[in-house]
C-alpha cells in the first residue's frame, strides 16, 4: 500500500475519533497528517513527510488553542440554568426573617412539594410576593426580584 494512503487512512482515523471527543484537538493533528499524505503523495522522503505533519498539527492545534473554540468556558453550576432547571424558576415568599448577625434575610417556602430554605439576594428587596431563583448553594435557594437579577 502506498504510503500516501496509510497517511490519509490515518487521518480519516482520527476524524472518527474526533467525533466522539468533540474537542476538535484530533481534527487539528488530524489535518497534519493529511498534509504528510500530500507530501508523501509528491514524494518527499519519510523524513519531510513526517516534519511536515508535525509542523501542521502543532501550527493547527496552537491556532486552535489561540481561539474562542479552544477554550473552555468555566460554568458555575450552581448559576447556570443549562445545569440546574430550577434557575429562573418563580417561587412566591408570604415573609421574610432577618438574619440576627448578618444583613440578609431568610425564609422557609414550599417549592416542588418540599420545604426549602430561601435567601435573598443582596441586590433584592425584602418585600413578599414573587421572586426568582437566581442560584442554589446546597439545599438554600438564592432568589431575587426580577429573572435575570443575579
Amino acid at each position: 500500500m502506498a504510503g500516501w494512503v496509510m497517511w490519509m487512512l490515518a487521518a480519516g482515523l482520527l476524524v472518527v475519533m474526533e467525533l466522539f471527543t468533540t474537542t476538535l484537538y484530533l481534527l487539528m493533528v488530524a489535518i497534519g497528517l493529511a498534509v504528510g499524505g500530500v507530501a508523501a503523495l509528491i514524494g518527499w522522503g519519510v523524513e519531510w513527510q513526517l516534519l511536515v505533519a508535525a509542523v501542521v498539527a502543532l501550527v493547527a492545534t496552537y491556532l486552535l488553542r489561540r481561539s474562542k473554540f479552544g477554550r473552555r468556558t468555566k460554568v458555575q453550576a450552581e448559576r447556570d440554568p443549562n445545569v440546574n432547571l430550577d434557575i429562573g424558576q418563580s417561587i412566591t415568599v408570604e415573609q421574610w426573617q432577618q438574619d440576627a448577625g448578618a444583613a440578609g434575610y431568610t425564609a422557609r417556602v414550599k417549592y416542588r412539594g418540599a420545604m426549602w430554605d430561601v435567601e435573598l439576594a443582596p441586590t433584592a428587596n425584602a418585600d413578599g410576593g414573587l421572586f426568582f431563583i437566581h442560584e442554589i448553594r446546597g439545599s438554600r435557594l438564592i432568589v431575587g426580584n426580577s429573572p435575570g437579577q443575579h
